[in-house]
């Protein structure tokens, strides 16, 4: 069983095919990364993954479920960081915690246990009763990471983990990925820095436009297509899918 298996996904809005027939696996235990600017249709194929919004066309199973005719058996299995953090400022983090921990359906019990353990592995104990608020960007960025894992899912999915993040808060927040990797988690990310998917992610799919130009290893796509490195990589891999190439905002 895949934790992922997306087959011939279309997204429109409109007259506007935001995602436009996407096919591609994400295997258990692996950092999957989707890269591609500002636009390329990553945010949206992760909320049609998270059971957020239905597909136009096509199929999304995670762990076998539809997402489209059983998105509450998807969100149950996944723990969805959106690009804002959408947290309750007149909340404390154990207040969070406790929120999203009901929403999940976990016991009293379970809550109080995975309330401490998140708040102490995230360095998180001491600010536990403090207003969401006050807490500074990093603080609020763990938080985060914190609620969507409070009932232990095996895959993740990010969107744009490290976006807006200072360079040490985005050091700890690729930290925390590479650990919840090695602790047996499924990672799928989104993100335009192509450094950030260098480090983490085990396989790429190279998003533009809404279409998908390429997947494969990153060391496997530079040998294929004769890049020094994945931003290479990016731009020779649309132009041979027939994409235009025009300046993206994609980061070394």
């Amino acid at each position: 069983m895949k934790p992922v298996v997306v087959d011939d996904l279309t997204k429109t809005f409109g007259h506007v095919r935001a995602v436009d027939g996407i096919s591609f696996e994400v295997r258990s235990g692996e950092i999957f990364g989707l890269l591609g600017p500002n636009g390329a249709g990553k945010t949206t194929a992760l909320r049609v993954l998270a059971g957020l919004i239905r597909p136009t066309e096509g199929r999304v199973l995670v762990f076998d479920h539809d997402v489209a005719d059983r998105p509450a058996e998807v969100r149950a299995q996944l723990g969805f960081l959106a690009a804002e953090t959408g947290l309750y400022e007149r909340l404390t983090p154990m207040e969070t915690l406790v929120f999203f921990g009901r929403i999940f359906g976990l016991s009293e019990r379970q809550i109080a246990a995975r309330c401490r353990e998140l708040l102490e592995t995230l360095g998180l104990w001491d600010l536990r009763h403090r207003r969401v608020g006050v807490l500074s960007v990093g603080e609020r960025q763990k938080l985060s990471f914190a609620r969507c894992m409070v009932h232990d899912p095996p895959l993740l999915i990010l969107d744009e983990p490290t976006a807006g993040l200072d360079v040490f808060v985005a050091e700890a927040a690729v930290e925390l990925i590479l650990e919840l990797s090695r602790t047996g988690k499924t990672v799928l990310l989104s993100t335009h820095d192509m450094h950030l998917a260098g480090r983490l992610c085990g396989r790429v799919g190279i998003l533009h436009r809404g279409h998908l130009a390429a997947v494969g290893e990153p060391a496997c796509l530079r040998e294929e297509l004769g890049a020094d490195d994945l931003t290479e990589v990016f731009f020779r891999a649309i132009r041979r899918a027939g994409l235009s190439p025009e300046e993206a905002n994609l980061v070394r």
